[in-house]
């Protein structure tokens, strides 16, 4: 059982799906670094690719992600065509193995079947795929059809995420998201009648007019269609970065009380429900291999959120996305115009990010274990990256106050996390690159 602190549960906090954060990004790193960086990548490494699709058929106003009204259909061929330049550009450079492929957005689904099977068959011509990979995808619902479902099938697709987000219809309204249960257990039958069986759901707590009661409701109509996970993020409402978050009564959103309640619930529903939890805002079946990577020590975190992935490297294609290598993170130019110019021109499309110095991996290392497994034993930390564990002899100290609540128990340089929703916040701890507050990010609960 969580304890509700008021100051803690509404401190703005990174998220941390990677270390050091996008809000650490400059131009200081780009093409040239993400090139480098590219090549440096041994043959047998295995990699994780990201496939990012930046536009939707509607535009849900919670949404932080980068993504835009598809509007002209020639968008997205030319869209298509440009991913198609960088998947050539990056693959001469690359001699790892892919280890695991996720598309995500926007709504990939807003491509057309043939445009998908497009795209996944220049990742396997080009790019040393190893089978059997993990392919997933995050799609939307609303136009989500037959022929989608058997393209993906035909794609090789093992895993599908459903943005469901709430099924209570006054609470969709007021995001713009209109999408009954019934269009959602639609498109999960049609993907299990094609023999895709791993299904996961998101939904979202903290949403405007949403209620306990609506949260619950919606779990219990989630659980319905059986998914092998499920993740309950809370929205972050950011208006001044995300301009279409204005169209969203403030004043109808649940107080951080409110939302820490609504967190609680989902916990206890899904825990009932024989769901194990994960990381903090994950929950999966006791079959799912999240579920068997957790137990052994294996989970990690990217910016997919949690994941039994074992990729240390991960390549990002598309605007906005982000490449995480040993030694630097590079991001793609977020305009799509400008990414389109530079792909076709046979260039890489990095344009910012951070350089990852050798106390940057320790210090991610250490938040990662706090965020997957709720404790981190920093002697063990410090010997894998041959690092003085004196570096963090003050860290009775920093965390006093965490401990005198009852939040953090430590013991010599081993530190465990007692309460799950504050995981985020001990884990800002251990970031040297900002203060204890990050004002554009999301609050801890």
């Amino acid at each position: 059982m969580s304890r509700f602190h008021p100051d803690l549960a509404a401190r703005p906090v990174p998220r941390y799906t990677s270390y050091p954060t996008a809000m650490d990004f400059t131009p200081a790193v780009g093409a040239e670094r993400q090139a480098l960086a590219l090549l440096g990548v041994a043959r047998e490494t295995p990699v994780s690719l990201y496939v990012h699709v930046p536009y939707c058929r509607e535009i849900c106003w919670y949404c932080g992600c980068n993504t835009g009204a598809v509007g002209r259909a020639q968008r997205l061929d030319d869209y298509v065509e440009a991913l198609l330049a960088e998947i050539a550009t990056v693959a001469a450079l690359l001699d790892g193995r892919i280890s695991s492929v996720h598309f995500g957005g926007g709504s990939p689904n807003v491509l057309s079947p043939i445009q998908l099977l497009r795209i996944a068959d220049a990742i396997r011509d080009q790019f040393g795929v190893a089978e059997p990979a993990e392919w997933a995808i995050e799609i939307d619902p609303r136009g989500f059809g037959a022929e989608h479902a058997a393209a993906l099938a035909t794609i090789g697709i093992t895993r599908v995420s459903i943005g469901a987000q709430t099924f209570a219809a006054p609470i969709q309204r007021a995001i713009n998201r209109i999408q009954p249960y019934d269009l959602v257990a639609d498109v999960v039958d049609r993907l299990r009648l094609v023999g895709i069986s791993y299904i996961n759901l998101d939904l979202m707590y903290g949403l405007p007019h949403q209620s306990r009661a609506d949260v619950a409701a919606s779990i219990a109509s989630a659980l319905t269609l059986r998914p092998s996970r499920i993740a309950m993020f809370g929205y972050a409402h950011l208006p001044a970065m995300l301009p279409r978050q204005r169209m969203i009564d403030a004043a109808a959103l649940p107080d951080a009380e409110e939302r820490f309640h609504q967190s609680e619930l989902a916990h206890e529903r899904m825990i009932a429900a024989g769901y194990r939890a994960i990381g903090f805002d994950h929950f999966a079946r006791a079959d799912d291999r999240l579920v068997r990577a957790d137990a052994a020590g294996r989970l990690r975190r990217n910016f997919q959120g949690f994941t039994d992935d074992p990729a240390q490297v991960v390549v990002g294609l598309g605007t906005s996305a982000i490449s995480q290598f040993d030694g630097v993170i590079v991001q793609n130019e977020k305009h799509v115009g400008r990414y389109r110019e530079l792909v076709k021109g046979g260039r890489l499309a990095g344009i910012r990010g951070v350089r990852r110095e050798a106390e940057d991996r320790l210090r991610g290392a250490i938040i990662e274990r706090i965020l997957c497994d709720g404790h981190a034993d920093l002697t063990t930390i410090c010997a894998a990256h041959g690092a003085d564990p004196a570096l963090f002899v003050d860290m009775p100290e920093r965390l006093a106050t965490l401990a005198k609540r009852g939040i953090v128990h430590i013991e010599g340089m081993r530190l465990a996390v007692a309460d799950r929703c504050y995981r985020r916040i001990v884990a800002a701890s251990f970031d040297a690159r900002r203060p204890s507050e990050a004002p554009r990010a999301s609050v801890a609960v």
